[in-house]
This record gives C-alpha cells, structure tokens and sequence, in this order.
C-alpha cells in the first residue's frame, strides 16, 4: 500500500513522452524520462492497494510515484488487464525480441506504422539469451510492460518463454508470468538418423523410450505404415522406411515432449505450447513433420505452432542462405501439413532480417504464421551507439572479435573473421554501415553476451539518452520484417541516414 500525505495542492499528471493508460477509473503512466511509475485514482480504488511507492491526496484522489519495481510492474498488469499476457491462439502473431530491455516502444511503432493487426509478444527470451543477457525471466516480462506502457499500448499481448529444455525452465517462466512456451527438445533429436542405414535404424527404434512413448514397436508399425493424409492439394502415404526413420530421428525428442507438457500442466497457468526442432543439423521432412505431429496428438500434447528444421540455412542475423524455390516448395508442404492436422502456425525461428522468405512463408501459410525475432534488436541499439558514441562502438567490435570463436559454437553461423572491416581502420561515418556487412553483422549478433556484460550499463545510458533515436531506428527495421505479413500494408518509411 502507497504512503499517502495529504496535499492542498492540485497536481495535473504529465506524460512527457509516455501516454496515459486508464481503465476503470485508475490512470498510469511514466514520467518524462521513463524512469518512474505514477498512478492516479479514487482514494478507495482497491487497484491501489497493490502498488508501491508514495503519494499525495488530490481532491479526493492519490497520486502515487513509484519505482519500476516488479510488484508495481504486476500491479500494472492487473490494473490495466490487457497488458496481462495471455495466449495468443491462431492469430497471425510475431515476437520481439529484446535483449537490452528498451527496444519495445520502437516495437509498437513499426506494429502502428504498417497498421498491423498482428498479436505481438513484446516479452520473449531463451533462457540461454537470460544467461548472456544476466537478465531474469521476471525482468524480460517486467521490461516488455514498461515499455508497452511507455508507447501507450492497449491491445493484447502475449509473453513467450522461449527454447525451454527443462522443467526448471518452465518454473522459472511460470513463476514469473508467462504464457506461451516453446518447447525445444533439439538435444534429443537424433539429427544422425536422416541417413542411417536401414540395420541401424531398425536398433535405435528398438532403444526407443516406448514405456514413455505409451506404445510398443509393433504398434507403431500398424498406426502409421501405409497411413496415407490428405493434405488438401494432394495426399501424402508414410511408407515404412519413412515411419521408422522418423522415429529413430524423433522419438525420444517426442518424449521429452510428453513429459515437459505434462509438467507444465500441472502448474494450473493458462498456456499455450509451441514445439520448436528448428536448431538440428537436418531438415525435417513432409513424413517426419507427419509423424511428430501425429504422435503429440496421440500423446495429449496440444500446440498452437510449430518450428520444423526447413531447408536451407536460416543463420541468425542475415537473409536467408539457400535455393528460395526449394524453400518455397518446402514451406508449401509444411504449411499443408499444418493446416490438415492442426491448424497450426508454422513459425520462423532466427526469423530476424530474412526479407527474401517474408513473402513465401505468408503467402504458403495464408496467416498461419509465427515470426521470431531476437537479436536484430541488439544490432540495430549497436547502429545507434556507432552513430553517436563511435569510440564505445569500437570497443565493442574489438571485443566481438576476440570472442567469436568461442561465442559462436552454440549458433547456426558462417561468418568469418578475415571478412570482418577493422572498425579501428574505418571513419566514424562508417561506422554505422559496418552493420549491414555480413560477416561483422553475425559477429556483433552472436557475441552480445560479452559485450553486455563489459559494456551493458554504458548502452543503456546511451540508448536511454537516445531513446527517440532508437525508437526511429527500430521502426524503420521492423516494418520491412512485419509488411509481408499484412494484407494491404502501406509503404514502409524510407531507410534512415
């Protein structure tokens, strides 16, 4: 409860540059420098109760200021019931994400500026990305509410606990509020078995987990082989040989599925489940998608999207690596199979800056259709900072290069070092185009790790003093990633200087 003293003085509420938020007779907004919380409402508003900080007497009314605080950012979220995340269903939905923690306000003007009616997840981190970042799952959530109530947002949202691998992660993101969680078994996927030999599938089919899989070898045989889905533009007969070599791929990634499920439902929480096995060495094929598919439903585990493995190379902070007509044959058969055993979303994980695909995934997928981005955020606060504070931006790049070898092992990545322009040799001008070179950009991505940890608190008092700035730039980037997904989408802004 607030600490109230009583005031003869009336004092009218200033949003600087954060709007004000009301709903059921209880205002909220930040003040000019995004720093601090103010509320104002009726002395016997029982919202009230629930926040922290002090506050003065108004005609009746208290005006309260408060920390940024994680029991003011839940009180928010109660307050003002659409910033509550929620699952997000069927509807065509991207996420956001951000790995400094100020990049949603820009997020929310790229969405108004191509008029998206797209369900947005503001809150959305790996726990791996919590581990470099140093960040919490309460403070990626926490974040994504102050900067949604920053640019005044007043649509549902969703909050995505993402790449999840065990059950002290989904504790973790249980606990502080999350609703959507994308389950990632890539560690028990036996990438291997896409060309194993006939003998030696037949051995890991038998090895299988089948007490966890609720079934027996034989059983297997009879549900799938010679099982024939109609896929709506021509029908799709899972053969033997593509039967067990899907279960040799995917059968104990199935059931660590199962039991991780199972887990998160006991929690009692509202969720939402996305299946993500897009970070193996193989391609996940028509017959293997089938069988996943077919196999969770079996077992009780229901989703709203999937991430298969599709052909090609999805790198992370780059266009699309690979044959675009042999994608686009992929994501048409994938999209078939997701509307005939679901429907389902299909969703593009290290979707970040993959311009070329935008266009093929929306039109096979017709809006079934999940877009994930996460660290074009961090480059595009990295483009900024080479604008304005040149000196700070090559001491980052100096340590991005030093750290890539080992930074790299645990990312889908072919930048090369001897590629990479020496920011020491480059004029400050240049410095900001350094971000569109291919090899510096995924050498930048993948090492931010490092460069928060030795560098964090100076880009975030630069980018806080800039905030306007960032906002315009992450604009201008995240229309040209959300357009494709709009039906009649206006044209976006030209590119900035």
């Amino acid at each position: 409860m607030p600490d109230v003293t009583p005031s003869p003085v009336r004092v009218a509420p200033r949003a600087g540059i954060a709007l004000l938020l009301r709903h059921a007779g209880l205002t909220c907004w930040l003040d000019e420098s995004t720093t601090m919380l103010y509320v104002l409402a009726d002395a016997t508003h029982p919202a009230l109760a629930a926040f922290h900080g002090t506050g003065i007497i108004v005609d009746g009314q208290i005006l309260l200021r408060g920390p940024l605080s994680p029991a003011n950012a839940r009180a928010v979220r109660r307050a003002l019931p659409w910033l509550q995340p929620r699952p997000l269903g069927l509807r065509t939905s991207a996420g956001f994400g951000d790995r400094l923690g100020l990049a949603t306000p820009g997020h929310i003007r790229a969405l108004r500026a191509c008029g998206a009616t797209l369900a947005p997840i503001f809150a959305q981190q790996s726990i791996r990305e919590n581990t470099r970042t140093g960040r919490t799952p309460q403070q990626v959530l926490d974040d994504a509410t102050w900067g949604a109530l920053a640019a005044g947002w007043q649509e549902p949202v969703g909050a995505d606990a993402d790449h999840l691998k065990t059950t002290d992660d989904i504790d973790a993101c249980v606990a502080a509020g999350f609703t959507t969680f994308t389950l990632d078994p890539g560690a028990h996927v036996d990438s291997a078995a896409a060309s194993d030999d006939r003998a030696t599938i037949e051995r890991k089919v038998a090895a299988l987990p089948w007490e966890a899989l609720a079934c027996a070898p034989s059983d297997l045989r009879a549900r799938y082989v010679g099982r024939t889905i109609d896929l709506g533009t021509g029908q799709l007969t899972l053969c033997e040989a593509d039967v067990l070599r899907a279960a040799a791929k995917y059968g104990r990634a199935i059931a660590h599925l199962g039991a991780l499920h199972r887990h998160l439902a006991a929690t009692g929480v509202p969720f939402e489940l996305e299946i993500s096995v897009d970070e193996t060495d193989t391609p996940t094929t028509p017959a293997e998608h089938c069988f996943l598919a077919l196999e969770l439903r079996r077992l009780g585990v229901p989703w709203v999207s999937l991430a298969p493995r599709f052909v090609g190379r999805f790198e992370k902070g780059v266009d699309y690596q690979g044959d675009l007509a042999a994608l686009q044959a992929d994501l048409a058969a994938h999209a078939a199979i997701a509307r005939a055993l679901g429907p389902y979303k299909l969703s593009l994980h290290s979707g970040s800056d993959k311009f070329s695909v935008y266009p093929l995934i929306a039109a096979a997928t017709g809006g079934l259709v999940h877009l994930k981005t996460a660290g074009t955020s961090y480059l595009e606060a990295l483009r900024v900072v080479a604008g304005i504070a040149p000196d700070c931006f090559r001491q980052i790049a100096a340590l991005a290069r030093e750290r890539y070898a080992e930074d790299r092992q645990t990312y889908h990545v072919s930048a090369r070092l001897d590629r990479m322009p020496d920011p020491a040799h480059l004029s400050d001008h240049a410095l900001p185009a350094l971000l569109d070179q291919f090899d510096a950009r995924q050498i930048l991505h993948v090492t931010f790790g490092a460069a928060l940890a030795s560098f964090g608190a100076e880009l975030r008092a630069l980018l806080a003093t800039h905030r306007e700035r960032y906002a315009e730039a992450l604009e201008r980037h995240f229309v040209r990633h959300l357009q494709p997904f709009i039906t009649d989408a206006p044209v976006a802004p030209p590119p900035g200087p």
